[in-house]
């Protein structure tokens, strides 16, 4: 039997099983997926040797199958299972030989539920293990204008061959890859023995190859892989640019809203701690904004519980309330310290015009004797209460609360483009040193 172009099938020259040819001229083994025997393909399918007891792996791909992958027609016409081992850990992968007419060889490879798709590549330019183990930083290479930064480096073993393919493989050999990444490609420099080649990878989707093969892939990856795309959906950069935007606008709204200082209807009203409890005048308007109020007490390492009640021009409840305030300071092995706030602010929205009336009172007050801190000359817990109120105010409560919602949709845009990339290269075994 001899070799001819017009070639399509033949019978094993060990098994007798028929076999298709598919792989084209450059083909020189042909190796029986039933019985395992290599055949030369170059003299009669002479048998050169036998594989025997040797799992096949897990593939949803079989050989003889056709697909159409980046407008070229190929066909499965060999596979190839690599392993290896690294830190206690296997690592497995298959790699399908395809073949194209007009297009030649490229390689489909499963490796954790992912497929990629590679070809040699011929382009100039090589990265070494030399190089790689003498960089102080992550080594880099440039073809083309494309940056392409060092990934990892693998030394795998072929553990299961079946098909045809241009070469003789041998179970056993080993090949030591180093991989680089750029944005969407990954370059692998491979080595067996004193061979060297280059090959350009690209990430092949699910959806892809199931409208390449038409077949229904059972395939679940459980992790990102390196040549993953980011899938940023229909409306990513606009999400991702307006939310920015409007953020910024809401906050910068509501820094002028919280800078809007309105107009002052009480300035620096002094109340008697003795004359507690006191009712103060405040005439109001109504105008739809807020009026705050500002209680002041000079404390010293004391404290006072305030009960407040605003009466509207109509002698009716606005609202009642009590506030704490208090002031602590001392000396430790630290240095001096200062604890609480001798200031408490309430703030309400006037719904009718004319004067309002506040009911005053300490409800409770006292002193506290530690932190080597000094209390107040007149050993009272305070003896004064400033007032301010200010009325005519706007809040920026609720544009800040609506820019932190889009500053956390585009941090959720953001994030999932940066967790993505990190996620991508998670893999990578380079380490920098500190």
């Amino acid at each position: 039997m001899t070799r001819t172009p017009e070639l399509t099938s033949i019978n094993c020259t060990s098994c007798g099983a028929g076999l298709d040819v598919l792989g084209g001229g450059r083909v020189v083994v042909k190796i029986c997926e039933f019985c395992g025997s290599e055949l030369n393909a170059q003299d009669n399918y002479k048998v050169l040797r036998k594989f025997t007891d040797r799992r096949r792996p897990r593939t949803p791909f079989s050989i003889g199958m056709r697909g159409t992958l980046y407008d070229v027609e190929f066909a499965i016409i060999g596979l190839v299972q690599h392993t290896e081992r690294w830190a206690g850990r296997v690592f497995t992968w298959v790699d399908h030989q395809l073949y194209s007419p007009t297009h030649g060889y490229a390689w489909l490879t499963l490796e954790n539920n992912h497929l990629v798709f590679s070809r040699r590549y011929r382009g100039t330019g090589w990265l070494s293990e030399r190089v790689v183990e003498s960089a102080e930083h992550r080594p880099t290479i440039h073809i083309n204008r494309e940056p392409f930064r060092y990934y990892e480096t693998t030394t795998s073993k072929i553990t299961y061959v079946e098909g045809e393919f241009t070469w003789r493989p041998k179970f056993g050999e080993r090949t030591t890859t180093i991989t680089a990444m750029s944005d969407s490609a990954m370059l692998g420099f491979s080595q067996t023995g004193s061979e060297r080649e280059t090959y350009r990878s690209i990430y092949v989707t699910k959806a892809e190859a199931e409208a390449a093969f038409g077949v229904a892939l059972d395939l679940k990856p459980f992790r990102v892989h390196p040549l993953q795309p980011f899938v940023a959906g229909r409306n990513y950069q606009f999400l991702l640019i307006s939310s920015f935007v409007f953020a910024a606008i809401c906050l910068v709204m509501a820094l002028g809203f919280n800078l809007h200082t309105g107009r002052t209807v009480l300035r620096n009203t002094q109340v008697d701690m003795r004359d507690l409890p006191v009712e103060i005048a405040i005439p109001l308007e109504a105008d739809n904004r807020l009026t705050s109020i500002r209680v002041t007490g000079d404390m010293r390492n004391s404290w006072a519980y305030l009960e407040m009640e605003m009466l509207d021009p109509n002698g009716q409840p606005v609202f009642e309330t009590g506030r704490t305030i208090e002031s602590y300071s001392g000396r430790d092995a630290d240095g001096s310290w200062r604890e609480g706030s001798p200031v408490t602010r309430l703030r309400f929205r006037p719904e009718a015009s004319g004067t309002y009336t506040l009911a005053l009172s300490a409800a409770e007050k006292g002193l506290w004797h530690g932190g080597n801190g000094r209390q107040h000359p007149s050993g009272e817990p305070f003896t004064r209460l400033r007032l301010e109120v200010r009325t005519g105010l706007f809040t920026g409560k609720w544009m800040a609360f609506l820019g932190a919602v889009f500053g956390a949709l585009f941090l959720y845009q953001f994030g999932r483009k940066w967790l993505h990339r990190r996620a991508r290269w998670s893999g990578s075994d380079w380490v920098d040193e500190d």
